[in-house]
């Protein structure tokens, strides 16, 4: 079992940054794929970024490409986001989301066991 909590979203503007992070529970984190998706008005939840277990994997989608940066810390049992040139269209509440022994990337939502409650983040133009 895994307890995921999201943190760092806000208000920034157009071409700031901000850095999430999605702290989890348990001692078997460390064989956890972790994932970001994120949610905007009237929208489906959509993938955004994973990395694979080790940390040495990971995947985005064209949107963030060279933008964002997905990275782990297991000592610390915590994902980290790291979004630049962040745009209006990045405005969406974020998630992370976990499971265990991933051997390929998973973009759809329900591929993941566990979720975090969200951290809302706003672009203003």
């Amino acid at each position: 079992q895994v307890q995921l909590v999201e943190s760092g979203g806000g208000l920034v503007q157009a071409g700031g940054s901000l850095r999430l992070s999605c702290a989890a529970s348990g001692r078997t984190f460390s064989s956890y794929t972790v994932a970001w998706f994120r949610q905007g008005p009237g929208k489906e939840r959509e993938f955004v970024a994973d990395i694979s277990w080790s940390g040495g994997n990971t995947y985005y989608t064209d949107s963030v490409k060279g933008r964002f940066t997905i990275s782990r810390d297991n000592a610390k049992n915590t994902v980290y986001l790291q979004m630049n040139s962040l745009k209006p269209e990045d405005t969406a509440v974020y998630y992370c989301a976990a499971v265990r022994f991933a051997t390929e990337v998973v973009v759809t939502p329900r591929g993941y066991d566990y979720w975090g409650q969200g951290t809302q983040v706003t672009v203003s133009s």
